[in-house]
C-alpha cells in the first residue's frame, strides 16, 4: 500500500488538494475563505488533468532537427489547463469584487450574519 502510494504521489497530492478545497468551501462561513477554498480545488483539477496527460518516455510534440520518434505527449490536455487558468484567475477576481461589495454593504463576511441581516430585510 505505501509503495502504491509512493508511486502515484501525484494522485495523492489531487486527492489532498480536492478534499482540503472542499472541507474549506463547506465549512467556512467567511466568503474569502470560500474563495480561497475553491481556487485550492481548481488547483486540485489543474493538477489532475496535467498528471493524466503525463506520458512515460513520450516526447514533447515538438519536431525539430532529426526528429523524435517514439510516442508523443497530447498537447491538448496542457493547452486546456492553460485556458483554465485565465477562467479560474477571472472567476476568482469576480468573486472577490463581489466580497468587497458584499463587505462595503453589509459590513461583514461571515456567512451566518449575512443570512439574519438578509432575513431582517
Amino acid at each position: 500500500m505505501i509503495d502504491l502510494l509512493l508511486t502515484r504521489y501525484n494522485y495523492v497530492a489531487v486527492v489532498l488538494l480536492l478534499g482540503i478545497g472542499t472541507y474549506m468551501l463547506i465549512e467556512n462561513s467567511n466568503l474569502v475563505k470560500k474563495v480561497i477554498g475553491m481556487n485550492v480545488f481548481q488547483t486540485g483539477i489543474f493538477l489532475f488533468f496535467i498528471t493524466a496527460a503525463y506520458v512515460e518516455g513520450a516526447n514533447p510534440p515538438i519536431v525539430g532537427h532529426g526528429g523524435h520518434g517514439g510516442p508523443y505527449v497530447s498537447p491538448l490536455p496542457h493547452v486546456l489547463i492553460l485556458t483554465a487558468i485565465v477562467v479560474g484567475v477571472s472567476l476568482t477576481a469576480v468573486a472577490l469584487a463581489l466580497v468587497v461589495r458584499i463587505y462595503a454593504e453589509y459590513g461583514t463576511l461571515d456567512e451566518d450574519v449575512l443570512r439574519e441581516v438578509r432575513a431582517d430585510e
